[in-house]
């Protein structure tokens, strides 16, 4: 068993409001000193053009395409109409976060929540700028927090800090990741990017509404991982807990338990990557024990390579 890397800076160690604060600005500098620059030009899936999303209609002037006549506000006011587009140049992401209680476990550098807050970081900064918008949906299994997708650096450095001081709740509430993605979905947004980060551990309930949202969003999954989600130690007696059952049970780490605990993890973490790959969604994988940002600028690195037709 390796020893554990130093605590981040970053990583807010409690809701103390001036060391939360601190911490968030570091985790600002950090992300920004590594990943500027890596989505210059490129927008996440949105289709180029003049646009697809209607607009207000206005009075025919000559030299306009007939194509976009609006025919029942011509019919309706006996003069013609064409209908305006709105250009889908500005990208509007909503991140669906889940935050319940196996997300609040972690033997690594930091925490699984944590991860995700940091992951939640990145992908505000890889999609600021330009009068993009980001908004977020937050469940912690008994609570949801809803926060208007809007455009500027103040409005996402607010909305890191809202997701940083969301409440945790109670050990043994269950997660719904089903329930924060079907919220995404009613009422319908505009068309954009839509970010799930998630440990995906549970019951696979959730597919179905991921899929019924990748029929008019480009999907991006981030998967938090911690090493004791996928293999046990060899510590002998050891106490195992479920934070969203609040079963609790004392085991022995043998060699056979410690196979049969991994292969079940592994066969699950491939169903989920399978069950994501189905929905057309972009998958990244965040460990409590790696380096992340590495991680982040290597999954860019590919999606770009992807878009300009190269190989990842």
């Amino acid at each position: 068993m390796s020893s554990a890397a130093p605590r981040p800076s970053w990583a807010p160690p409690a809701l103390d409001s001036g060391r939360l604060q601190a911490a968030l600005k570091s985790l600002e500098l950090t992300v920004r000193g590594r990943l500027d620059g890596l989505l210059q030009g490129n927008h996440l899936g949105l289709v180029p053009g003049p646009g697809s999303e209607p607009g207000e209609a206005r009075i025919y002037q000559p030299g306009d395409d007939v194509r976009r006549m609006d025919w029942a506000v011509t019919a309706r006011t006996s003069e013609p109409h064409i209908r305006q587009t709105v250009a889908d140049r500005e990208l509007e992401t909503w991140v669906a976060m889940d935050l319940s209680p196996s997300l609040d476990f972690g033997s690594g550098p930091c925490v699984k929540r944590e991860m995700a807050i940091a992951g939640l970081a990145a992908v505000t900064h890889l999609t600021s700028g330009g009068g993009n918008r980001i908004g977020a949906v937050v469940d912690n299994g008994h609570d949801v927090l809803r926060l208007p997708a809007r455009s500027g650096p103040a409005h996402a450095r607010a909305l890191l800090k809202r997701v940083a001081e969301a409440p945790r709740a109670e050990e043994g509430t269950r997660g719904d990741l089903a329930r924060v993605l079907e919220s995404l979905r009613r009422p319908p947004r505009r068309r954009g990017l839509a970010v799930v980060i998630s440990d995906f551990l549970g019951a696979m309930d959730w597919q179905r509404a991921l899929r019924g949202l990748g029929a008019r969003h480009s999907l991006l999954a981030i998967e938090v991982v911690d090493p004791r989600d996928v293999e046990l130690p060899d510590v002998g007696t050891v106490l195992l807990a479920d934070p969203e059952t609040g079963k609790q049970r004392e085991v022995q780490t043998t060699p056979v338990l410690r196979k049969e605990f991994s292969a079940a993890a592994a066969g699950h973490r491939d169903e989920v990557a399978a069950a994501l790959r189905r929905a057309g969604c972009a998958h990244l994988v965040l460990r409590t024990d790696s380096d992340w940002i590495a991680d982040v600028v290597r999954f860019v690195v590919a999606r770009k390579r992807g878009w300009s037709g190269g190989t990842a």
